[in-house]
Parts: C-alpha cells; sequence; structure tokens
C-alpha cells in the first residue's frame, strides 16, 4: 500500500535480505552455514523472540565495512519507497557489531552514505535510533554511548532492544539518563514479551517519548487511559508480532480495539526481511485480515507523522500529513 507513511519501527539489521546476505558473504570471505538463499529464507521461522534474535544474530557476521552498511541501508530505502514511506527512523545495534570487531565509525559512517541523501535519491527524510541491547550489561550500555559521542550529529535518539524478558528498564537507567543530558530523543521496546509493567517502566524510569510495539498495554485498563491521556505513541508490528507467536493469527491482532480505545498506534515493519513484509505490505496485511477501514488506515497513516521525531520541521511534517488526506484508496 503506497499510502504516505513514516516507518517508526525498523531495524536496519532486520532488513538484511537472504540475497544481500549472501552477496555480501562472498565479499567479506564470510562461509554462510545454508546451501543457498532457499536454505536460508526456510530458516526464517521462528518459535519466538530469542529464536528469531539467534539467526539475526548470527547473519550480522556478512556486515563488515562502511560499503556493506551502506548496501544493506539503500537497499531497505529502495524498498520502502516503493510501499509509501516518506520518512524513516532507523534503529540499529552497534554492541552487536563493536562484538565482532565492528567499531562504531564503521556503522554509522556507512549508513550515514546512504541516509545522507535518502531524500534525493529515495524520497525518504531519515533519521537514526541508537538502540541498545537489553540482554548486554548496563556498563555497556553506557560504553556504548560514550562510543558515539563523536556521531552525534548525526543519531537523533537511543532505544532499546533485543530480549526483553527478564530485563526490565530500569536496569538502564544511567544510561537513558545520560541520553537525556545529551538531548537525545528517547524510545523503548517494552510489552511486546515483557508485562504491562514494563511499559509503565520505561515512561517513568526512562523518560521515554514512544513504546516500541506496547502490545501487551491491552491488559491494563489503567495503563491503557494513561497512554491515550498523554497521547503516547505506540509502534506496532503487526506481521512480526505473528511471526513471534505473540499472536497466534493476524486476524487476533488487537489493532482494531487499540484504536478503537484511543490508543495513537502506529504500523512499522520491525525486522521486514524476517517477518515476511515491509511497511506497505503491513498495512495490506491488517487492512485484510482486521477489515480496517480506509478511515483506520488514514488514521494510522497520520498518526505516524504525528509520533515522529521532526519536531525541529514542522513544515516537512505538515506536507506529509497533507499528502496522507490527498491519498487515494484503490
Amino acid at each position: 500500500m503506497s499510502l504516505p507513511k513514516a516507518e517508526l519501527h525498523l531495524h536496519i539489521e532486520g532488513t538484511l535480505e537472504p540475497e544481500l546476505a549472501f552477496e555480501l558473504a562472498a565479499r567479506n570471505g564470510v562461509e554462510l552455514p545454508y546451501a543457498d538463499t532457499d536454505a536460508l529464507r526456510k530458516a526464517y521461522q521462528f518459535d519466538d523472540l530469542q529464536s528469531f534474535l539467534n539467526l539475526y544474530y548470527e547473519l550480522m557476521a556478512v556486515l563488515r565495512t562502511e560499503r556493506d552498511f551502506e548496501d544493506l541501508a539503500n537497499a531497505y530505502l529502495a524498498r520502502a519507497a516503493t510501499q509509501g514511506v516518506r520518512h524513516a527512523e532507523i534503529f540499529f545495534d552497534p554492541q552487536a557489531h563493536i562484538a565482532r570487531g565492528v567499531d562504531m565509525g564503521t556503522v554509522v559512517e556507512g549508513l550515514w552514505r546512504a541516509l545522507g541523501d535518502s531524500e534525493a535519491r529515495h524520497g525518504i527524510s531519515t533519521q537514526l535510533i541508537l538502540c541498545f541491547l537489553r540482554d548486554e550489561s548496563a556498563e555497556s550500555a553506557l560504553e556504548t554511548l560514550a562510543a558515539a559521542k563523536p556521531y552525534l550529529d548525526r543519531i537523533v535518539g537511543v532505544g532499546l532492544d533485543s530480549a526483553e524478558v527478564g530485563h526490565p528498564p530500569v536496569k538502564f537507567r544511567a544510561v537513558y539518563d545520560a541520553a537525556a543530558a545529551l538531548g537525545l530523543r528517547r524510545v523503548a521496546h517494552a510489552g511486546e514479551e515483557g508485562p504491562p509493567e514494563y511499559i509503565t517502566e520505561a515512561l517513568d524510569v526512562l523518560g521515554v517519548e514512544r513504546i516500541d510495539h506496547g502490545l501487551r498495554c491491552m491488559e491494563s485498563p489503567e495503563l491503557v487511559a494513561r497512554l491515550v491521556r498523554d497521547r503516547i505513541p505506540l509502534t506496532l508490528c503487526p506481521l512480526s508480532n505473528v511471526r513471534l507467536r505473540t499472536v497466534d493469527v493476524l486476524g487476533d491482532h488487537p489493532l482494531p480495539a487499540m484504536l478503537d480505545a484511543g490508543l495513537l498506534c502506529t504500523v512499522n515493519s520491525d525486522d521486514p526481511a524476517y517477518f515476511g513484509g515491509y511497511a506497505g505490505d503491513n498495512f495490506d496485511a491488517v487492512r485484510l485480515a482486521l477489515g480496517l477501514s480506509e478511515a483506520q488506515l488514514r488514521e494510522l497513516a497520520r498518526n505516524s507523522f504525528v509520533a515522529s521525531f521532526l519536531d525541529h520541521d514542522e513544515e516537512r511534517r505538515a506536507r506529509y500529513l497533507a499528502e496522507v488526506e490527498a491519498y487515494e484508496f484503490v
């Protein structure tokens, strides 16, 4: 669906399609434990979040140079442009690369070689969000933030991702306080597999402005009321929820109930190479499976720009919102 939209929950490493993985492996002399792209694609079947993360981190071995990260980002942007994405706030996981001997500069400079001219080349404005791995230590997160300081002119905010259960937001209080002091925007994954209390903790302890996923807020009427009152955006990822067994089938997704409750929901692709669809594919899927109306789809697209970190450019935000209103469904 080419309805104009912002993508606010997108892990750039999760856009690594099998074909590009093999291309980069050949370029860098990395041997993948799969016979071909078909065999690799068959491995994209997951029982839960951890089974996905195991493959996700394994395939990162092919990302070695600035050119690799540039090619990865350009491949995503080209696909996103065909699916109506006009603005993308892109997550990256520096700790996963630093642990492999790839330094922060290689990652950021490589991504920026694509993001720096993405508007001219792909028609997409972009921002970059550094994510901390919650299953790593708080000390490692602080070290990662320190390593990022030379590149903060290219990084708009920080996030928190990876294995959620057993790693509550409070663990990262110090690094989020440090990020706030640096003027960085703050988001965090919460309430995907973790309990609703993690959402509350992310808001109260980390001071986040958006909740990534947030699906389990529906278990707490009090939390829903708070999120509605404070207009806290939720960056939902429907196809991801099904692939990771958070929701059994897409037809059971609580998105319609969340919209009815007045929550500021957005629809995003998360790790689209692994989960079966990019931003427009997710819109198509929820339209079909959940019977969303054109008004609801337009609301989701509108929400994505409202929830974006475009505060520095309200003229651009207004232009994107006007494109949403002018869009004609087919």
